[in-house]
């Protein structure tokens, strides 16, 4: 890296001097905010890139307009089959895989084809399928590297109602909840992976104004953003892309356990869900081993 990395580091100023060519990357949730930047980083160094979206007309457009090698393939989160789908055709070894896309605050209580609450099913369900399924390209590129995008917003999971079926919905919690799920993916994934030279990393990209709150109250994501603002600064969605970038290509972090990422460094171990760091719930190691045998099970992919 050329020169420190902070909260003002952006995704490009991260692979200055840093050559990916011949490198294959996935970014999920690549047309707009944070992936989109992602995408253009990553392509920029000469990797190439694997936009992975539902909207496969609108990645299209806009890989017209990126320079480097980068190519839409369609992928529905929610949809099991999708996911299937889009493993299937993978060939060949896969070096960067970015868990990005999300949902956030569904106004009310929703759920995918089997059953999970919708989004549990997207953000953690969906690239837990995703991730296992790619394991075997994963496993081919020496170094690859799995980066999931978490949050601060980090709620114990309830484990006797992930559904939400005997307690009331509350958007922002079912959101906080799925985001534990990240983190704690992340940590079953680093330990069960390490042996075949693949690092996971979680991330928590900065607070950002994005698409994914489209489903917030206007009137109170304002008063949220406005109270935001006086504790953090917001982060451009070039800089926001930046820790991600930092954990798929950082030389001190290849072959780590596992490590909860803010501002292209480590946070710290708080024991309250705030702004900044990670819970001791997220990072919990029996937590993750409970998650990863619900997940099997609710994916039905052969997880071992």
């Amino acid at each position: 890296m050329a020169a420190p990395l902070n909260d003002q580091s952006t995704a490009r100023s991260v692979l200055e001097n840093i050559d990916l060519s011949g490198k294959n990357v996935v970014v999920t949730g690549a047309t707009s905010g944070i992936g989109l930047e992602t995408v253009r980083a990553f392509a920029g160094a000469g990797a190439q890139v694997i936009m992975a979206v539902r909207n496969v007309a609108r990645g299209q457009d806009l890989a017209q307009g990126i320079e480097g090698e980068v190519l839409v393939h369609e992928l529905d989160l929610s949809a099991p089959e999708s996911i299937r789908s889009f493993a299937a055709k993978w060939d060949g070894p896969l070096d960067i895989l970015v868990n990005n896309a999300g949902v956030m605050s569904l106004p009310t209580l929703q759920h995918n084809k089997d059953g999970w609450e919708q989004q549990f099913a997207t953000n953690h369900l969906g690239h837990f399928a995703l991730s296992v399924l790619l394991h075997g390209a994963l496993k081919k590129a020496p170094g690859a590297r799995v980066v999931v995008v978490a949050s601060s917003s980090q709620s114990p999971i309830d484990w006797d109602d992930i559904n939400f079926d005997h307690r009331p919905y509350e958007p922002y919690e079912a959101y906080a909840q799925s985001k534990t799920a990240n983190v704690l993916f992340a940590v079953g994934a680093g330990k069960r992976w390490a042996a075949d030279d693949i690092t996971v990393h979680a991330v928590m990209p900065g607070i950002i104004r994005t698409g994914i709150q489209r489903h917030v109250d206007p009137e109170a994501l304002k008063t949220a953003q406005d109270a935001l603002e006086k504790e953090m600064a917001f982060k451009t969605p070039e800089q926001g892309a930046a820790t991600s970038v930092y954990a798929a290509v950082a030389p001190e972090l290849a072959g780590v356990p596992t490590r909860y990422l803010e501002d292209c460094h480590q946070a710290p171990i708080v024991l309250q869900a705030g702004l900044r760091g990670v819970t001791p719930w997220a990072l919990d190691s029996d937590n993750a081993d409970r998650l990863w045998a619900i997940s099997a099970a609710a994916t039905n992919v052969d997880a071992r």
